[in-house]
């Protein structure tokens, strides 16, 4: 019976995070699924689409529906990495060196266009995203509790981007595709920036995250369902085992890191849809989300047109599900 109630409040809490996020964005359902599920994983997630399609929106507005601390960092090419951590000042009064905190200490980073910025700024998220702290002067700071970043990014194919580099991209949990929007949900944005800014309130608190969070580790997950997850992610290195014409497609696969992701995130969808523990349909939905940035296609595959989302399918449909 406790059980029944806690699931009843996180359904009650995910439905008031959908409202809140659908009074400012039209539509991009996907979008709005993935992050309320990395918020419960406590995950980072990376964002990518072409300018204009809500980015930016969607994080600022999720950092206004809670009840914690939000930054924005805007990447350039000049960025420094002091600009994101801070730094230390002297003080000639005291003869002492000061520290000054930089954006990255607050529960929801918004780092927008990341990929605007050189790679030694881009490595500076590295300690922050991973350990959840900062090295300043040689001390060691930790960061707020809870802490998520959310990168935005364009294609790299635009002019004056740098691509991530893997280690960083493996921190993310999720890369959501942003595209545009279909023709009425176009009108619909055009109706609603008619109308005044919608007002918008925070729905939850840090101590209602945190509950979410331990909520969803209460979550089932059968030892098939383990096998399952484990099949997929090392199938992504061997692809050739279940479809001899991925071997030669594939030449890199996923990490363990993956793993642990699939797990926490499919914990998370199963408390999002009302269950006490993990279907194979919650695996196979947050797959693409997992693996699209961590495997790398052959330069032929790239050439006749594949993309990273096909080859993640084929995955998926070969390795049989419990």
């Amino acid at each position: 019976m406790e059980q029944n109630k806690n699931i009843d409040w996180a359904l009650g809490a995910f439905s008031a995070l959908k409202s809140g996020m659908a009074k400012a964005i039209v539509g991009h359902e996907e979008l709005i699924e993935a992050l309320s599920l990395a918020l419960v994983s406590g995950q980072h997630v990376l964002l990518e689409g072409v300018p204009g399609v809500a980015k930016t929106l969607a994080v600022r507005t999720l950092g206004r529906l809670m009840s914690l601390e939000f930054s924005r960092i805007q990447f350039t090419p000049d960025l420094l990495p002091s600009d994101l951590v801070g730094t230390q000042i002297y003080n000639p009064q005291t003869g002492q060196f000061s520290v000054h905190t930089g954006p990255v200490f607050a529960n929801l980073v918004l780092a927008d266009e990341i990929n605007r910025a050189p790679a030694k700024v881009q490595s500076a998220l590295l300690e922050s995203m991973e350990e959840k702290q900062v090295t300043l002067g040689g001390a060691t700071h930790a960061l707020p509790k809870p802490f998520m970043v959310l990168a935005t990014q364009n294609p790299i194919e635009q002019e004056g981007t740098y691509p991530l580099p893997e280690a960083q991209l493996d921190r993310f949990m999720f890369k959501i595709l942003v595209g545009y929007p279909s023709r009425d949900e176009e009108l619909a944005v055009l109706r609603l920036k008619k109308e005044a800014d919608p007002e918008i309130y925070p729905v939850l608190t840090g101590e209602d995250i945190a509950a979410l969070r331990e909520l969803a580790a209460t979550v089932h997950v059968d030892p098939k369902i383990e096998e399952y997850i484990v099949d997929l992610v090392r199938t992504t290195r061997n692809p050739g085992a279940i479809d001899p014409e991925l071997a030669e497609t594939v030449r890199w696969g996923a990490g363990p890191r993956a793993v642990v992701f699939f797990l926490r995130a499919a914990r998370a969808r199963a408390l999002m849809q009302g269950r006490s523990f993990v279907l194979p349909a919650d695996v196979q939905a947050v797959a693409p989300w997992i693996l699209r940035h961590r495997i790398l296609l052959s330069y032929e595959a790239l050439a006749d047109g594949m993309t990273p989302d096909q080859a993640v399918a084929r995955i998926v449909a070969g390795v049989p599900a419990p």
